[in-house]
């Protein structure tokens, strides 16, 4: 089986495995995953409080499964789950509550609301759906990292949308990034493929890529699951060879095993 690495921390499914390995493996592919990213939390107090008013607000807006963690700890910090529960929830509900992707979707549903916009795979098309549905003259609230693109604050802006953006996490470099990345091509080699999430977990990580790879840099196909994260690999000026259609297992996986294939094929 081709090795390829993705650089990401591992997250479990129903069936007790991580769903890109498993899609991965389905196309033949071995997959090893290495986290590159740490998460801190920020702000939990203030978002807490406006969390409290959704009278305040025309929805919610998640564009990252941090962002709808943030929210989960406020709620079990701040002694808010039986007034979410029992009123808060309903509240928000009866509001637009907006999302990138089918990971924070289920978390969202996991806190008892139901998203809508999970099929837009990025900040930007998730945008244009907000834009062709909302005439709310109350601000959305928008938690977000540190690190937020600005397309989506922008193109709200432009259409004249009020949104009240609060970072809610910031991201720092996992501390085990060199040494997990060092046994990896020790015992493995180097990989087919090496796939990044985030401009934040490129930048973390490249280096560490470049001095292991050496002057066989060349024969790694770069991929990256989203249109922002491939913008960062080629200021880099490195290839991409195959940016995921929308961030999920499958989709990564198929695109992939067409970058994979020989010529020939």
């Amino acid at each position: 089986m081709m090795k390829v690495l993705l650089l990401k921390d591992a997250k479990e499914d129903d069936g007790g495995q991580d769903p890109y390995i498993r899609e991965l493996g389905f196309c033949g592919l071995e997959a090893t995953l290495i986290p590159v990213l740490s998460f801190e939390f920020l702000a939990l107090p203030s978002l807490s409080e406006k969390l409290s008013h959704p009278e305040r607000y025309g929805g919610l807006i998640f564009t990252s499964p941090r962002a709808v963690e943030a929210a989960e700890l406020c709620l079990q910090r701040h002694g808010q789950t039986q007034v979410w529960t029992e009123s808060l929830k309903e509240s928000w509900n009866a509001k637009a509550v907006y999302v990138v992707g089918n990971a924070t979707a289920s978390l969202v549903n996991k806190i008892g609301l139901a998203p809508e916009g999970e099929g837009c795979g990025n900040a930007e098309k998730l945008a244009e759906y907000i834009c062709s549905r909302e005439s709310s003259a109350l601000p959305l609230l928008f938690p977000c990292g540190a690190l937020k693109g600005e397309t989506l604050p922008k193109m709200l802006k432009d259409k004249g949308i009020p949104l009240e953006s609060l970072t809610v996490y910031q991201k720092t470099p996992h501390p085990g990034i060199q040494m997990n990345l060092t046994s990896y091509y020790s015992e493995q080699g180097m990989p087919a493929s090496v796939t990044f999430f985030s401009p934040s977990g490129l930048a973390y990580s490249l280096k560490h890529i470049q001095e292991l790879s050496g002057n066989y840099i060349d024969q790694i196909k770069f991929a990256a699951i989203g249109p922002t994260t491939a913008r960062a690999l080629a200021a880099q000026g490195l290839p991409v060879s195959c940016t995921a259609e929308s961030p999920t297992p499958r989709a990564l996986a198929e695109g992939l095993r067409r970058a994979l294939q020989p010529p020939h094929c």
